[in-house]
């Protein structure tokens, strides 16, 4: 299910060349998808790249793929000790294992979802020792919020379930979503404004602490503006009019490719230094006089 939603081919990853026991879990996920998946994969093209059917990986080879598939679209089942093997190697090529959460997925008697959520690198002990030590650390705490954010939100959901008509569940489940995706947006942003940690920044990160602060500072900035009564106003200063035959003179598509190159953020703004850096590489930035 989980890769016709993100639409993507699947594979099954084991080490049964070897681990012989492994041979059933092929057996039986080959035996389910064809009799419940391989019609809708097929009618949506989900089964080009694998020869029309659903094909095995040694996890040899499913290491190797996950290098070499570098455009996606593909996901990869496969036992316990095998996943965490592949989950490892892809955070560690985004440059940090911080990255990896981890979803354990069941039924219970009655139907309902059972769900655990997990950070996949564990306790990090050694930099909760550190920590004991009072020496400064750097922790990235991507895969853990990301754990806490599943689980509220699974959490949330169960109770609406359980009391769909009821007003009160309805409240604190659109409440947890809002807030679910407000800290994932402020947290995301942290890493993208060059505001990470060390894993990720270098030696000039920002440490455990000074990380969190910034990512709570930026929630909160996010959260007030969605409670403003009404928003600011938008102050502007009006460009000086550019005659109408000078402008069709330049290239407006050039142009916007240009800004869109500079634009880091994406939010339609070009900050001071990225703006420096249009400036020199276009070779028209003031120098310093001689």
């Amino acid at each position: 299910n989980r890769c016709l939603d993100a639409k993507v081919t699947p594979y099954i990853v084991t080490k049964k060349t070897v681990f012989k026991w492994q041979e059933g879990f092929w057996a039986t996920m080959k035996k389910v998808f064809d009799e419940s998946y391989k019609d809708e994969f097929l009618k949506q093209g989900l089964l080009d790249r694998s020869g029309g059917d659903l094909q095995h990986l040694i996890s040899d080879a499913a290491t190797m793929q996950l290098i070499r598939w570098t455009d996606g679209g593909f996901g990869m089942a496969a036992h316990n000790y095998d996943g965490d093997m592949l989950t490892d190697q892809i955070a560690q090529v985004h440059r940090s294992p911080g990255f990896i959460t981890s979803n354990l997925v069941g039924k219970s008697d009655d139907g309902s979802l059972i769900k655990e959520f997990e950070a996949s690198h564990g306790t990090v002990t050694d930099l909760w020792l550190d920590h004991l030590a009072g020496k400064e650390t750097s922790l990235n705490p991507l895969g853990l919020v990301e754990a806490l954010l599943g689980a509220m939100a699974h959490s949330a959901q169960l109770e609406l379930d359980t009391n769909p008509k009821d007003a009160e569940a309805k409240k604190v489940h659109a409440f947890v979503s809002n807030f679910n995706e407000t800290l994932r947006l402020a947290l995301h942003n942290t890493f993208r404004y060059g505001q990470g940690t060390r894993d990720m920044c270098g030696p000039t990160g920002f440490t455990t602490e000074d990380f969190v602060a910034k990512v709570a500072w930026r929630l909160d900035r996010y959260l007030q503006q969605q409670v403003e009564e009404q928003a600011p106003p938008e102050l502007s200063e009006e460009d000086l009019p550019v005659p109408a035959n000078k402008i069709t003179a330049f290239d407006q598509k050039a142009i916007l490719q240009l800004f869109e190159k500079y634009d880091k953020s994406g939010e339609g703004k070009i900050d001071f230094k990225n703006f420096s850096k249009m400036l020199m590489k276009m070779g028209v930035a003031p120098t310093k006089s001689s």
